[in-house]
């Protein structure tokens, strides 16, 4: 399966694999937001939403993933499923 572009849905900007958000409020651990699809490694807290890095507007996470066009409707079926299952 290939993967998505990653970037801001309000600026395009893209994040690189250094830059980091912090769990707040929340435990404060400091990890790449997109290794773990909003998943706080430090206390397992689900972050929804996304601050930009660069514009500072936030978004939802799943905003920020951009799928190729041919995988784009498996990935948008897949994510009514999951959320129709309460994942």
């Amino acid at each position: 399966m290939s993967e998505p572009e990653i970037w801001c849905p309000k600026c395009g900007w893209r994040p690189r694999a250094e830059d980091r958000w912090i769990c707040m409020p929340g435990c404060d651990t400091s990890w790449n937001t997109f290794w773990t699809a909003g998943l706080c490694p430090g206390c397992m807290h689900r972050w929804h939403n996304t601050q930009c890095l660069a514009c500072t507007r936030i978004s939802p996470h799943r905003d920020w993933y951009h799928w190729p066009k041919s995988l784009e409707a498996d990935e948008q079926a897949r994510e009514r499923s999951d959320e129709a299952a309460g994942a």
